[in-house]
């Protein structure tokens, strides 16, 4: 089924108005916004906010709050990591799979993992009624350390932490990025983790954002003796 025109012009003015001037300026980025439908992936209750620059609910009812992330942050992320064709990805918090579509177009593999079954079901679906066949979805907690052994080129958290999660950085491979909305409202930082050898890390805060809550990573506590 082809997009009508009115969803044509509302993806074109997000990309436009709310993607590019947010500093993605990378073509084949705002292409693959422009080719992936967004609409596709957006809870039936919300199809009119698809486009609009905000975080979407995902709001099936069994666990409260889990949201999609604004186009904009979605297409920043996927800039900045600089993904290439022959790589891997991890998602943690597949949500409704829209993440995992954008990724899987710049990588060769994508291993998306979800908390919530019936979120895991519905981006599963999603997906594969949009042809995107290189994302496995799994039911998850990914604040759970992983099982020892694939290692991954890039690690997505899609939903903020409280602080970068040491236990991932052991999963990137040398070259690897990882990366988190990091921080505490109303102060937020994007955060880039390189792996630059077996214990060595570098990490960059190039932009400010404040996102929804990943499920079970550590909070630290508040109160101080």
């Amino acid at each position: 089924m082809n997009p009508t025109p009115d969803l044509e012009r509302l993806r074109f003015n997000m990309i436009e108005q709310q993607i590019r001037p947010w500093d993605v300026l990378d073509f084949d980025i705002l292409e693959l916004l422009a080719a992936i439908r967004r609409e596709d992936y957006v809870p039936p209750a919300h199809k009119g906010l698809a486009f609009f620059d905000m975080e979407i609910p995902l709001g099936n009812g069994a666990v409260p709050g889990q949201v999609m992330l604004s186009p904009k942050v979605e297409a920043r992320i996927l800039q900045d990591l600089h993904i290439q064709k022959h790589e891997s990805v991890l998602e943690i918090g597949t949500g409704s799979g829209f993440m995992a579509a954008l990724l899987a177009a710049r990588a060769a593999q994508v291993l998306s993992l979800e908390i919530d079954p019936k979120l895991a079901a519905t981006a599963e679906q999603n997906l594969r009624s949009n042809g995107v066949s290189n994302v496995e979805v799994r039911v998850a907690d990914g604040s759970k350390p992983l099982p020892s052994g694939p290692t991954f080129d890039v690690i997505v958290l899609s939903g903020s932490v409280a602080r970068v999660p040491q236990n991932l950085l052991g999963s990137l491979k040398t070259g690897g990025r990882l990366a988190a909305i990091v921080g505490d409202e109303p102060m937020m930082r994007m955060t880039f983790v390189t792996r630059m050898g077996e214990s060595s890390y570098q990490t960059t805060q190039p932009w400010d954002i404040v996102a929804a809550r990943l499920r079970n990573f550590p909070e630290p506590s508040r109160f101080s003796f």
